[in-house]
């Protein structure tokens, strides 16, 4: 009788065993679908940055066009890559003189052809659903100089689809852009940005595996 019992003892410990494996394997496989390194695809036509600048008189409204836009990031450990890149000749505020002289004294667009945000983390908790806010750090470079930028994202996600808004300023005298100031017409010495983009979301093929 005592050996009939070890026997059911160790059945039943190894049947236990084996359902404690089996639960660990499936949280095991549900990891990469809480904690996956995802990528963000942008559509450029779809996508909007606007630009308004502060004068003594009035505001300056203006648009530049999105060329490309790819973020990929890991939710578990933050870590991000990837680049928005802004078409540098596409600013415009709607007067033809004003535009040439910020294309040709401020931003130097034929040389400096491309405005670009290069994120490597992202803080703050996705939800795989809906709306949340995030926080994504990177470099801004413009006119070939990289500075250091924090970009406060709302983010909607929707069945692979999201929408990414940010709203950011830039003291580009600071930077080192030439001031646009005339005689009689004082201009503010940082510009407010607001970026609109529109896309997909993914996980990555390394995620996938």
């Amino acid at each position: 009788m005592l050996r009939e019992n070890t026997k059911g003892t160790a059945a039943g410990r190894s049947a236990g065993g084996r359902m404690l494996l089996m639960l660990m394997l499936a949280a095991c496989a549900a990891l990469p679908l809480s904690a996956a390194e995802m990528v963000w695809t942008f559509d450029p036509p779809q996508s909007q940055v606007h630009w308004t600048l502060d004068t003594a008189l009035h505001q300056v409204h203006g648009t530049f066009r999105l060329k490309s836009g790819k973020i990929v990031f890991d939710s578990a450990t933050g870590k991000a890559s990837g680049a928005l890149i802004v078409d540098a000749m596409s600013g415009e505020s709607g007067n033809e003189s004003r535009d040439k002289r910020m294309h040709a004294s401020i931003l130097e667009s034929q040389k400096y052809t491309e405005i670009v945000f290069t994120p490597d983390r992202v803080q703050g908790n996705l939800a795989p659903q809906g709306s949340s806010t995030v926080q994504v750090h990177g470099k801004f470079r413009l006119m070939n100089v990289d500075h250091e930028l924090t970009l406060p994202v709302t983010v909607n996600a929707q069945a692979g689809q999201i929408v990414a808004n940010t709203r950011f300023t830039v003291p580009y005298i600071q930077w080192g852009l030439k001031n646009p100031s005339l005689l009689f017409l004082r201009v503010s010495d940082r510009v407010d940005v607001e970026i609109q983009s529109v896309g997909r979301s993914a996980p990555t093929l390394n995620a996938s595996k």
